[in-house]
């Protein structure tokens, strides 16, 4: 069992950065993936990274704007967002997906942390 664990979120206004990170005890072997929700919306893909950082994913909502990366040596992915507004608001996720490659689906993310709340507000 992998535990998945998000931090990083808040309250920022629009046009600031916030970096989300995801650790866990073991993602070497896993593509990770970003979700969010927002409220009365579906859980979304915003971007994945394969597990030898060889290929990555953006939405195109959120393409230059925001940058994923890993550290296998501390097991922890992150996700730069820069530019935020307020339509980056919702609860965000990290998933491990055993594919190892990058992917989208839902359905191939076999763990998913908490969650991390970001609000992005003046």
């Amino acid at each position: 069992q992998l535990q998945l664990v998000e931090s990083g979120g808040g309250l920022v206004q629009p046009g600031g950065s916030l970096r989300l990170s995801c650790t866990a005890s073991r993602l070497n072997d896993y593509a990770i993936g970003w979700f969010r929700q927002a409220p009365g919306q579906e859980r979304e893909a915003v971007s994945c990274i394969s597990s030898r950082d060889t290929s990555t994913y953006y939405a195109d909502s959120v393409k230059g704007r925001f940058t994923i990366s890993r550290d296998n040596a501390q097991n922890t992915v992150y996700l730069q967002m820069n530019s935020l507004k307020p339509e980056d608001t919702a609860v965000y996720y990290c998933a491990a997906s055993s594919k190892v490659f990058v992917t989208t689906r839902y359905a191939d993310y076999n763990y998913w942390g908490q969650g991390t709340q970001v609000t992005v507000s003046s």
